[in-house]
């Protein structure tokens, strides 16, 4: 049998979609066929990628650390496409960097706030109208990232944040299992998005570079067949599972 990430028929919601990576996968998701709306903060990076896209994306201003942004925007994606959103990326996030002895208590409250409750609320939001609404084979995908599992000095909060996304992803895998509504989380390497552009470009991390086994940052590409594959009919006995994609910076 051939297995097919085509989307058609998929309603999809991706968080932090103004930038980075949620930029790339509202633009994947829609070129395989599904309707995208693009969550964020930032309503005219939105609105420029939705006329981008055309048709197949609306722009949803939201902010995932309060959950009245997210059913809000949710309510909007059915608004503006008139189905149950049944896909799921939970993307929105911030860096959280500095030294565990100097971070504020406000930059640690903010990138929990953030990174982990708005991954599980906007999940939630999204398990609650599945279920509500008889959908079958409904996708979430939530992005974590190895600092998961690799001690990463400078960004305690972040890591503790992506750690708890991961534990996140199976037990709630676990919870929706009989409503068919699978949950899985992927965890990439390092790849030069806005959150880390200008770490890199410094000594300091051109060094962290060289050290990498290709000793190369990853390109944003490297996540599409993944992406795909979670939010397609492909992954139906997937769920979860959490999926390092870091072209072997961890090894």
């Amino acid at each position: 049998m051939r297995f097919s990430f085509d989307l058609m028929g998929r309603t999809a919601l991706v968080t932090g979609a103004s930038s980075g990576l949620g930029t790339r996968f509202g633009r994947i998701l829609a070129a395989s066929g599904a309707n995208v709306a693009l969550g964020a903060r930032r309503a005219d990076r939105l609105a420029a990628l939705a006329g981008e896209i055309g048709a197949k994306a609306a722009a949803v201003q939201m902010d995932v650390a309060r959950e009245a942004d997210i059913i809000a925007g949710f309510d909007a994606a059915e608004a503006a496409f008139g189905r149950t959103v049944d896909t799921v990326i939970a993307n929105a996030g911030v860096d959280g960097a500095g030294m565990a002895t100097t971070i504020s208590e406000e930059e640690i409250e903010q990138t929990l706030a953030i990174n982990l409750k708005g991954a599980i609320l906007t999940a939630r939001e999204g398990a609650k109208r599945m279920m509500a609404h008889g959908v079958t084979k409904g996708r979430i995908v939530m992005i974590a990232s190895i600092t998961a599992f690799e001690p990463s000095p400078g960004l305690v909060a972040y890591a503790a944040s992506k750690a708890g996304v991961v534990q996140a992803g199976r037990t709630l895998g676990r919870e929706w299992a009989r409503a068919r509504i699978n949950v899985n989380t992927v965890s990439p390497g390092y790849i030069r998005t806005a959150i880390n552009d200008a770490w890199f470009d410094t000594e300091p991390g051109k060094k962290q570079i060289a050290k990498f086994p290709k000793r190369r940052l990853m390109g944003e590409e490297g996540l599409d067949a993944m992406i795909l594959f979670l939010c397609s009919d492909a992954s139906e006995f997937v769920t979860g599972t959490d999926f390092v994609l870091d072209d072997g910076q961890t090894l």
